[in-house]
């Protein structure tokens, strides 16, 4: 019998007290290219995009797949807000969106200062009910969108709440996954296109500082997309090879190594210690030592 590979590259023993050495679990493939990932903890099921196939997911505690939202206008990033309302940010018609209790959807947010917005690209949704939001050009161009022309002559990040849609900053070349601390104190944007994650201070006026927090860097393809915090702060970021782990202060402690491109992940299961992966056509899960965040 061949011995099952360890999916860890360790930088710094610490990383043994965070994720379990093991190798990845195949959940499910045959995807274009999944993204968003979220745990419903009441519902026990996990929801993802599949943006080129323009579709959304449903995996049971069962493991049962199902047809979740089709078509998804492809959709990209989600987040449940505390109600349970989940939001989900589409390529295809520049919008953020909300899927109320009757099914319905609704748009929060789809123009800034009367111009179209790139397109929104992934969420988060603070204990107060405030929505962060990035919005890159990726959804405007094939594979991963509709090839047409920006109205907005920059990337932005985006806060909607009691002051209406806010700007929070543009000096984001590649805006793509983002989290909040576990203090909501602070913003981590990951820029795709600059290969580092960025951290901002966050004000009732906006936001300060913005310094390079971490970088991703190894073998592998792969940049800085899809970013969270477990239940003890450390921060998990994809990049080259799979998912990077970074401790509170910023230091690396090691990647799971993934065999696709991985743009985004979640903690899910009833303990929050299993970490569902999307890597391209493929959904993994990988068993961690600490807990996720849960959503509501």
């Amino acid at each position: 019998m061949i011995p099952a590979v360890s999916a860890l590259e360790v930088r710094d023993p610490r990383l043994h007290d965070v994720v379990a050495d093991e190798p990845l679990r195949r959940v499910a493939t045959g995807f274009r290219f999944l993204e968003g990932p979220v745990w419903h903890p009441r519902e026990r099921s996990l929801v993802f995009s599949d943006i080129p196939a323009a579709r959304m997911s449903r995996l049971s505690a069962a493991g049962e797949l199902s047809v979740f939202r089709d078509p998804s206008h492809m959709a990209n990033g989600n987040a449940y807000d505390r109600q349970g309302r989940l939001l989900t940010c589409e390529h295809a018609t520049s919008r953020l969106v909300r899927q109320e209790a009757d099914g319905s959807v609704v748009t929060l947010a789809d123009r800034y200062q009367g111009k179209e917005l790139n397109s929104p690209n992934d969420v988060v949704v603070a204990r107060d009910g405030t929505i962060y939001f990035t919005d890159p050009g990726y959804g405007r161009a094939a594979p991963y969108g509709v090839p047409r022309s920006r109205e907005l002559p920059f990337c932005g990040v985006y806060r909607l709440g009691a002051r209406g849609l806010e700007l929070l900053t543009d000096d984001v070349e590649g805006p793509n996954g983002l989290c909040l601390s576990l203090d909501e104190r602070h913003l981590f944007v990951a820029d795709t296109e600059r290969m580092h994650i960025r951290r901002f201070a966050l004000t009732g006026s906006g936001v300060t500082g913005g310094e390079v927090w971490a970088r991703t860097t190894g073998a592998g393809p792969g940049e800085p997309d899809g970013l969270k915090v477990d239940s003890a702060g450390n921060l998990f970021s994809c990049g080259p090879g799979g998912i990077h782990v970074f401790d509170p202060a910023g230091v690396a402690l090691g990647v799971i190594r993934v065999p696709e491109v991985t743009a985004n992940f979640t903690w899910g299961d009833d303990d929050l210690c299993s970490l569902y992966i999307c890597a391209s056509t493929t959904l993994h899960r990988f068993r961690t030592r600490v807990s996720g965040v849960r959503a509501f």
